[in-house]
């Protein structure tokens, strides 16, 4: 992967930081983040690029550099933990970030559709939509992507490499994702997912979604071809089938937050793991 070091003059410069008048003119070319001086940029480089050599001994989570290795081991620590929910974060301003869940705050805001947005990079991805820009193409078939992670999680359909393997059985994993999911349901006993009206307890938050529903009677998915709701996505999928013929596309209704709980722009529940 090359890489270029793009210098920009722009006023409408967007950054973590809306109130900050530093410019950020070094551009990086893959992930679009914006940095003050050429050094920090040339640091950020290596997230893309090079071998994942340091691991995390808590959670075999792999990182390029040590620098971002000693960031993510402060999620396993208090240093820096959210009052609200108890999430420990890598950083402050990943601690000030996640708090704008709890809050509400959207200081970003699309100039084409008045959205706004919680972070600068989730404003970035949405105006490609708007633009319909999609940066980065698969070599192979050409396929085009709106992020990089995107792309290189694509291209191991052709490549077939499973970079995360499982080090406690012989099973490996083409993304992370299914990996952690893997060591969550086979090699732990863990449930750190607890429901605030039964104390039941789950292994993900998915499930502990799930469950909460059959407390408040929620049906947050919806046929686009009747009236019907249903409170889990796998019903909705059986419906759609059964009834119409159809595959499922989902859609989530909109549902304010039953009380007690905590929701989050990308999960409809989030509960606070212990």
């Amino acid at each position: 992967m090359t890489f270029e070091v793009k210098i920009e003059a722009d006023d409408n410069n967007i950054t973590e930081h809306p109130h900050d008048d530093k410019p950020r003119p070094y551009l990086c070319t893959v992930c679009d983040k914006r940095f003050t001086t050429k050094g920090h940029l040339k640091r950020h480089k290596e997230i893309h690029m090079g071998e994942k050599l340091y691991l995390c001994n808590l959670c075999e989570k792999r990182y390029q550099t040590q620098q971002t290795l000693s960031q993510h081991m402060n999620v396993h620590g208090s240093k820096y933990k959210c009052t609200e929910c108890g999430k420990c974060c890598r950083g402050n301003k990943e601690l000030t970030i996640h708090r704008r869940i709890h809050s509400g705050e959207k200081p970003f805001e699309c100039t084409v559709c008045s959205k706004r947005f919680t972070t600068s990079r989730e404003l970035v991805l949405h105006r490609r939509f708007h633009i319909g820009q999609k940066p980065y193409i698969c070599p192979t078939c050409d396929k085009a992507f709106i992020q990089s992670g995107d792309l290189k999680r694509h291209v191991r359909v052709h490549t077939g490499a499973k970079p995360y393997k499982c080090s406690q059985c012989d099973k490996s994993f083409s993304d992370s994702s299914s990996f952690q999911r893997h060591k969550r349901h086979v090699h732990s006993n863990r449930r750190p997912h607890d429901c605030c009206y039964s104390g039941k307890r789950f292994r993900s938050s998915r499930h502990l979604k799930d469950h909460v529903y059959s407390h408040t009677d929620a049906k947050p998915y919806s046929c686009r071809h009747c009236l019907d709701c249903f409170r889990q996505l796998g019903h909705l999928k059986r419906h759609l089938l059964k009834s119409h013929n159809k595959r499922y596309l989902v859609h989530m209704s909109y549902l304010p937050p039953p009380r007690r709980l905590c929701f989050c722009q990308t999960l409809s529940v989030c509960v606070s793991a212990r």
